[in-house]
């Protein structure tokens, strides 16, 4: 019934105004009332490129943090398209402490925590990685950094580059922290070790080491402490808990794919990731 009442109007607003109403069109501009039926909550910031694809989401709370995200990060059409494709939105609700990250989209509110800025997993497709299954970790380290605006965009708001292969000195040896930035909502160096392989107990141990040479020498009054992120291809979740310990809580490891994965390849991956924090949590407030 739907259908013929739509192709009917198509018929006839487009003998009257020629073009721009064809069934398509007509159906988005049903569908666009149907999502914002009150003109005066529509943002004047994006472009109706943008609400084109605001509306084919259908979660209103998903729907309103890609608008409240795209303003705030002055997204593009096309980036906003590839954020919902590689599900920001889900990634950021399984992230650590993100129980609020609606509330907070809705108020306008943004990351304060450190621990916040974390996602899962990171999607990397734009290195152009992809087909070579043989690089090594400076092969990645050179395409983010070749790449460093899409690096940025995924990676989140507020981070600036600072260096990477930074050289600096601990006791009497040297040490490269494969890249470095600062975030200037959560007011904190962000130190990130790229692994291509799985992740071991002395990558968790050195980045540590990372994060406590930054707090004690880089750290200035009123900001917050370091973080260090482990960007590797595989981990174990109970050596990564066992290596850091109830104490630890400014180092996290996370997952990078070099390619853009299919809709259910990534809601698997989503998932299994949300279990694992949810049983993490559960285990948590038990040991309380």
């Amino acid at each position: 019934m739907v259908k013929k009442i739509v192709e009917s109007l198509s018929n006839k607003l487009t003998k009257e105004f020629e073009s721009g109403f064809s069934s398509v069109s007509i159906r988005r501009m049903r569908r666009f009332y149907e999502m914002y039926p009150i003109w005066s909550t529509v943002s004047t910031e994006l472009s109706l490129a943008h609400f084109q694809e605001l509306i084919r989401i259908e979660r209103k709370e998903e729907r309103e943090f890609y608008k409240a995200e795209s303003i705030k990060s002055n997204w593009g059409c096309r980036e906003l398209r590839r954020q919902i494709n590689i599900k920001l939105y889900d990634r950021y609700l399984i992230s650590p402490d993100k129980n609020l990250i609606i509330e907070d989209a809705k108020k306008g509110l943004i990351e304060k925590q450190p621990e916040e800025l974390l996602k899962t997993p990171y999607i990397f497709e734009f290195a152009g990685l992809k087909e070579n299954r043989n690089y090594l970790e400076t092969d990645l380290e050179k395409a983010l950094l070749s790449h460093l605006t899409e690096f940025l965009l995924e990676l989140g708001r507020g981070f600036s580059f600072v260096a990477s292969q930074q050289r600096i000195k601990i006791g009497s040896e040297y040490y490269y922290p494969d890249l470095v930035f600062y975030n200037r909502l959560a007011k904190c160096f962000v130190i990130i070790d790229l692994k291509i392989g799985k992740l071991t107990h002395q990558d968790i141990g050195q980045m540590q080491m990372y994060v406590n040479y930054y707090k004690k020498t880089q750290m200035i009054e009123g900001e917050n402490e370091p973080i260090g992120i482990l960007l590797c291809a595989d981990k174990d979740d109970a050596v990564v808990e066992m290596t850091l310990g109830d104490e630890v809580k400014n180092v996290y490891a996370s997952k990078y794919l070099t390619y853009l994965p299919s809709k259910e390849e990534l809601i698997k991956i989503v998932k299994d990731e949300k279990e694992l924090y949810e049983l993490a949590k559960e285990e948590g407030e038990e040991n309380e």
